[in-house]
């Protein structure tokens, strides 16, 4: 299906990352705010929507625990999990949606969205080469989906069972 896109107020957007505020992440883990739909969580990671979409099949990955430094706020073998984790979770969206190219990018700064977190991106078949790689990540320049509850709700269900199914070793 073909979704509509919205603006995004990229002004009201850095003001609500920047201001000063709980971690948002650390809230989604702990009581699920309104906005973000968690996808799967076990003890140690944390699968949830964007609110901001620009790519059906785009969720983003964190470890539940607050980490800051995507590299040296881990051991190696922590790092090491959270990245076979990444990995499986890319392995399940792939079957989710249909994939061309799956993104994987750590992004935020210690200026807004301090917590360690992966966007993992399915970019669908087709897309033209103007709008793939970063254009394809970027709300400000495209706006973002506006997909319906139900279907974030059926998407999340989907990738959930395949998350379940995945082998975990």
């Amino acid at each position: 299906m073909i979704w509509p896109r919205a603006p995004l107020d990229v002004a009201a957007y850095v003001q609500e990352v920047t201001g000063p505020r709980p971690c948002f992440i650390c809230r989604l883990a702990a009581e699920s705010p309104p906005g973000h739909e968690v996808v799967y969580r076990d003890q140690r990671h944390l699968v949830f929507l964007p609110r901001y979409p620009t790519l059906e099949g785009y969720v983003l990955v964190a470890p539940v625990e607050h980490r800051e430094q995507v590299v040296s706020d881990f051991s190696l073998g922590e790092y090491v999990e959270l990245q076979s984790f990444v990995h499986q979770v890319g392995r399940a969206l792939s079957e989710v949606v249909p994939t061309e190219r799956l993104y994987l990018l750590s992004m935020g700064s210690q200026q807004g969205n301090r917590h360690v977190h992966w966007h993992v991106a399915a970019l669908p078949p087709g897309v033209p080469f103007e709008d793939q790689q970063i254009s394809a990540l970027t709300a400000e320049r495209t706006g973002y989906l506006v997909i319906s509850e139900e279907a974030r709700d059926k998407f999340s269900a989907r990738l959930r069972a395949a998350l379940s199914s995945s082998d975990r070793s």
